[in-house]
């Protein structure tokens, strides 16, 4: 099922649950604003070339709009219409002021110099630059873009309109970036596990993980969670899979990746079928890196108490009604990876009081953050006697809601 089907899905049982009435809950779908340009640049060889680039800017009702932007050759609309309405939920889950986009070009970053990236990013941002803003919409990076992505853009808003280091996050820490940044998703993973192992009178320490990716979230995750005393017992990602039933050693395997591009070859665990990463046995699973991984085929077999799902729409509705009567508990993604999102929010109020936060001040934010958005989560679970994902989604669909009528929107 695709993410769209899925999202609408989780929406339209939240709405059901909460007795939104029709008008409302239809309101509430449709995006604010789809906007597609076309971005021709030169390139390198003096040829031209032309990218389809595009934003979705699903609901401004809680705040100014927030989401990343994708380089891929492959970028489905209706994928990112999905990624920005789960924005939309996110932050109202986690209760910052915003509420959610998506965008990006469709192109494939590593056939392109850095020259031909920086002309397509301020061609980009010479289109859109009327549309985001501070107060309007603001990017983030996401699959394929990066700090320098977000530097291109700030300096192409900036010459229409003044200096303006809040229109974006994400930045290299030079040009307004905040500390903890790089870290936070994957530390609102150890934050939200934490929050849940606490309810079932269980700590990190102890307990076997298998983490699924080890790109920017994984690794963190499976570093913080090391240092917690927590087991990380098999690793996967692009390049294979490593197990060690004793542990694996997160600082050399980190070393191992960082030197050789991948896990793929590090002697401190055996090497298996990265297929069967999901199904090997553990207490935690946290799955960090695609959407769709856990299906009706393999839910059966997961021997796991508990997933954490670190990606963004891990698992199809049809996995989570076999792995809720197997008992297993999921904390859902527009909870348990909203650490980034976050932090973001942190950047843009320092950027806005030109004011910066030292990394302690950002983190022990973000555990408040992120333990409080337990609780909410918990809260609605009692209320509306369901399980925490849809928790989460009646958490933020009536958050947005309650904004809508109050702002006098609805139908």
């Amino acid at each position: 099922m695709n993410a769209l089907v899925a999202t609408n899905r989780n929406f339209k049982l939240a709405a059901r649950l909460l007795g939104l009435d029709s008008k409302l809950e239809k309101s509430l779908l449709i995006p604010f604003r789809e906007i597609k340009v076309e971005c021709t640049i030169p390139k390198d060889d003096g040829t031209l070339a032309s990218f389809v680039g595009f934003r979705v800017q699903h609901d401004n009702a809680r705040g100014p709009m927030k989401g990343g932007i994708r380089y891929h050759p492959e970028v489905d609309p209706d994928e990112v219409n999905a990624l920005a309405q789960l924005m939309t939920w996110k932050t109202a889950v986690a209760n910052i002021p915003y509420g959610g986009a998506k965008g990006g070009i469709g192109c494939d970053p590593g056939k392109l110099s850095i020259s031909e990236l920086e002309r397509l990013t301020r061609v980009f941002t010479q289109k859109l630059h009327d549309l985001i803003g501070i107060h309007t919409d603001v990017p983030a990076p996401d699959m394929g873009t990066g700090p320098q992505t977000m530097a291109w853009i700030l300096d192409e808003y900036s010459k229409f309109h003044g200096y303006s280091p809040a229109v974006v996050t994400g930045k290299p820490t030079d040009l307004g970036g905040s500390l903890g940044r790089d870290a936070a998703t994957g530390r609102g993973v150890l934050f939200a596990t934490e929050a849940l192992l606490k309810e079932h009178g269980k700590t990190i320490s102890g307990q076997k993980f298998v983490i699924q990716g080890f790109g920017n979230v994984g690794s963190w995750a499976a570093q913080l969670i090391h240092e917690k005393g927590g087991k990380v017992v098999a690793v996967s990602d692009i390049t294979g899979a490593i197990k060690n039933s004793k542990g694996i050693d997160i600082p050399s395997l980190l070393k191992h990746a960082k030197e050789n591009k991948g896990v793929k070859g590090f002697h401190g665990g055996d090497s298996i079928d990265p297929k069967s990463i999901l199904v090997e046995e553990c207490d935690i699973l946290i799955p960090a890196a695609l959407g769709g991984v856990i299906n009706r085929e393999n839910a059966n077999d997961i021997k796991a108490k508990f997933i954490i799902e670190a990606a963004n729409h891990p698992t199809d509705p049809e996995a989570d009604e076999i792995l809720s009567k197997k008992g297993v508990v999921i904390l859902p993604d527009i909870y348990a990876n909203s650490g980034g999102v976050t932090v973001s929010y942190f950047e843009w109020v320092q950027n806005i009081q030109g004011f910066m936060w030292d990394e302690e001040k950002v983190n022990d934010e973000l555990k408040t953050y992120m333990t409080k958005g337990f609780k909410d989560v918990k809260e609605m679970c009692k209320t509306h006697n369901c399980e925490l994902r849809m928790g989460a989604f009646t958490l933020g669909v009536n958050r947005v809601a309650r904004a809508t009528v109050l702002r006098g929107w609805e139908a």
